[in-house]
């Protein structure tokens, strides 16, 4: 139990040294305006879950997965922080955000299970 736990921090820092890159990228100074950043990482590593999830070479083997999926992916992408953006937007904004991140974010793990599959 020790070692997955530590191959998921391991894995969870470089997921987040990532995502803390794209927030470098695209800047959020403004609460009330749009998190681009954080939709971005969401989608982006939601369809990454999904290319992974497909492929058994890594989820039959605990080592690759809980490095990759639950370390370096769940590193990346982010609810803490899309929880609190939403609280920073008015309700019409905040209720858009955040289903336009589950329902992107549903889509793109389809998309990206289908990738690996066809």
């Amino acid at each position: 139990m020790k070692r997955y736990g530590l191959l998921a921090a391991g894995g969870a820092i470089i997921g987040s040294l990532l995502r803390y890159a794209v927030s470098l990228a695209i800047p959020h100074t403004d609460p009330l305006a749009w998190p681009w950043a954080t939709l971005a990482v969401n989608i982006v590593g939601a369809m990454a879950i999904g290319v992974i999830a497909s492929m058994p070479s890594v989820m039959s083997d605990d080592v690759r997965r809980h490095f990759v999926v639950t370390g370096v992916l769940g590193g990346f992408t982010t609810f803490s922080a899309l929880a609190v953006e939403a609280t920073q937007l008015d309700g019409l904004h905040a209720a858009i955000y955040v289903a336009t991140t589950f329902v992107a974010g549903v889509s793109a793990t389809h998309i990206g299970s289908k990738l690996v599959k066809s």
